[in-house]
């Protein structure tokens, strides 16, 4: 994003954070999906709002006159926002309308104090997925029918997960901001995982952590970064030994794998 559309972005997710609290915040997610479904489907619509040639009054007076019968007064007010902003692109407001409606399903599981569960349900169902060739396909296909996709995903997750969980792998679906399955699957996990002030670590290991090794790790990454850690463990047998760990940008890897391929090259040399 540049500078205009950050700007507009952190005075929604503002707003959000001041009506969030006091109205039916799952209500405020699906009705913000809603609205996102629409300016997916309509590209002149975002390109209105998006419009430098229209004042602020004129866009809003646009919202209104299509969705004012269609949303909530809550909903309204905070599109309002979005609209009254300056925006580079139409997909610069499409994206945050997304991120909006997620961080108002988060704060709908946060209510419910169902985070934490979120956030394992989401990694736990990515594990699944990238474990099954075929079910990675059929969720991934973006030319898949996206009902088919949204019924087989609520199928597979019925009586395994929360609703705040199954609404946000249909974010993951669909594809949040543009993304891949995957690539939305391990957004959300990570958007969960800040919303409980805590931030990401996906480490890979050739045989399970006890409890005793996870506590330590998380401990010790804890004390890294500054913020409690949420360790993301999959387990690997590739890399023979030892373990790689990632949190953000940064990768440590010491598994035995890794060394084997650096021996090796060595040899060759």
């Amino acid at each position: 994003m540049q500078a205009a559309s950050r700007a507009s972005a952190a005075a929604a997710r503002e707003r959000l954070d001041a009506i969030v609290a006091k109205v039916d915040a799952a209500r405020l997610a699906d009705e913000l999906r809603s609205v996102a479904g629409l300016l997916v489907r309509e590209p002149a619509l975002r390109r209105a709002f998006v419009d430098p040639a229209r004042s602020a009054e004129a866009r809003v007076e646009l919202l209104e006159n299509v969705f004012a019968s269609q949303v909530s007064a809550d909903t309204l007010d905070l599109l309002r926002t979005v609209v009254s902003g300056r925006w580079s692109t139409g997909s610069d407001l499409l994206n945050t309308v997304e991120l909006l409606a997620v961080e108002a399903e988060l704060a709908a599981a946060e209510k419910a104090g169902a985070l934490a569960d979120v956030e394992d349900e989401l990694f736990r169902f990515g594990r699944v997925v990238a474990g099954d060739p075929q079910l990675a396909v059929a969720l991934s296909d973006p030319t898949a029918d996206p009902g088919r996709k949204t019924a087989l995903l609520r199928d597979l997750l019925a009586g395994k997960a929360t609703e705040f969980t199954v609404r946000l792998a249909e974010v993951a679906v669909n594809g949040l901001g543009g993304r891949g399955f995957d690539a939305s699957l391990q957004r959300l996990v990570e958007l969960t995982a800040e919303r409980r002030d805590r931030q990401v670590a996906y480490v890979r290991v050739a045989a399970p952590l006890t409890d005793e090794q996870e506590e330590r790790l998380s401990t010790r990454l804890s004390g890294l970064y500054g913020r409690q850690i949420s360790l993301k463990v999959t387990v690997d047998p590739t890399i023979i030994g030892g373990a790689t760990v990632q949190v953000g940008d940064d990768l440590y890897d010491g598994s035995v794998a890794r060394r084997l391929d650096q021996a090796r090259n060595a040899l060759a040399k």
